[in-house]
């Protein structure tokens, strides 16, 4: 969970920054597998997530109001409350995890699963504790899955699905495509995935639209879905341009961008002086962030949907590898929501660009954007 923080090699020099930039490089370095679960309420049942160390075997053990599941991998000890439908609080001691449940709340009607390494999706074990019709309608009207565990739960994650471009703006046009048809028909068959799992799914566009002709207020309004409500993950999809010979997938979330001028996001943000005054925001709140703990957190939430949504699309379309980024877009900006922005091709390409232009190929990319959104929210 470590992210680059160049004041934790020269906070020597300011003494009154020397703690707080400490704390800051601890807080960074604490593994990613932690004890605490992450929680979820779906229609009729409660997620408990734990994250592994490695990959493990279970045996499984009821007693009273509690589920007690011994692994053969250890954890690290903790133990806490917990405000979600149906269950009141867990424990982790080494290798074993129990939760506890709630007042009539049946234990042999839990499900626990232990579900292997896959990919970048690290082992996890999966409890879900059902829920009594008492008690469901005290989640009904929350909105999301949680992180932590501690926060307010909801009935179904929600991710917001933001097809690049429309309406007027069409974005990268080629011979075979045009930028705003593929990201609005990719966003289409990913959301229909989404939803057969269980998934809420927000779409920025449904049709040839965009939210306004001006740039700014239409990035700004598609921003502020990133936080309407709850949002579990925000996704926008672009299709990429360059040279003939420029191909391949690559996935950005919110950061400083490149040196030089061959920030992606200039383009994205508007392209032109519109476009170089949003990077320049966004860069400006970006190097703002560095010095925000909580901030920088989130982010690293972003990084790992970047990193889980570059892999499946890799795996599922056969495309080269750009690899994972940072870059100032403004559209994915506010930290309060795990948001990657995603070019999942070069339109421009003469092999990429026909491919684009295919059903077949734009349900491959859906069909990897749907699996790594469903891994970071942790959905069979």
């Amino acid at each position: 969970m470590s992210l680059p923080f160049p004041g934790c090699r020269s906070a020597a020099r300011f003494p009154r920054l020397l703690q707080i930039v400490a704390l800051l490089c601890a807080f960074l370095a604490v593994p990613r597998a932690d004890a605490a679960p992450r929680v979820g309420s779906h229609d009729g049942f409660t997620r408990l997530v734990f994250d592994l160390p490695g990959n493990a075997t279970s045996e499984v053990s009821t007693a009273g109001r509690s589920v007690t599941v011994k692994l053969n991998v250890q954890l690290r000890a903790e133990q806490g409350a917990l405000k979600a439908a149906g269950v009141t609080a867990y424990t982790v001691a080494g290798g074993t995890v129990t939760v506890t449940l709630a007042e009539r709340v049946s234990a042999a009607r839990t499900r626990v699963s232990v579900l292997p390494r896959s990919g970048v999706a690290a082992a996890r074990l999966v409890i879900d504790v059902p829920i009594t019709a008492a008690a469901q309608p005290s989640v009904r009207a929350a909105a999301t899955s949680t992180r932590p565990a501690a926060s307010p739960t909801v009935t179904r994650p929600r991710v917001v699905l933001d097809a690049g471009h429309g309406g007027g703006d069409s974005g990268m046009v080629s011979q075979w495509v045009k930028e705003k048809d593929v990201t609005l028909d990719v966003a289409l068959r990913t959301r229909a995935e989404l939803v057969k799992h269980g998934v809420d799914v927000v779409m920025v566009r449904t049709a040839d639209t965009w939210l306004s002709a001006d740039k700014r207020s239409d990035l700004d309004a598609r921003s502020r879905l990133a936080t309407t409500g709850r949002v579990s993950a925000y996704i926008s999809i672009h299709v990429n341009a360059g040279g003939a010979s420029a191909q391949g997938i690559e996935t950005f979330y919110f950061g400083q961008p490149p040196g030089g001028s061959n920030s992606r996001a200039v383009l994205e943000n508007g392209g032109g002086s519109v476009g170089q005054e949003l990077t320049r925001q966004a860069a400006s709140s970006a190097q703002n962030l560095l010095g925000d703990i909580l901030s920088q957190a989130k982010l690293s939430f972003s990084r790992q949907l970047a990193q889980k949504v570059q892999s499946r699309l890799l795996q599922y379309t056969g495309a080269a590898s750009r690899g994972v980024k940072t870059d100032a877009f403004y559209v994915i900006r506010d930290p309060t929501t795990p948001a990657i922005l995603t070019e999942i091709g070069f339109g421009s390409n003469p092999s990429e660009g026909p491919r684009l232009a295919t059903p077949a190929y734009r349900e491959k990319v859906a069909q990897g954007l749907a699996r790594a959104i469903l891994d970071f929210l942790n959905t069979q």
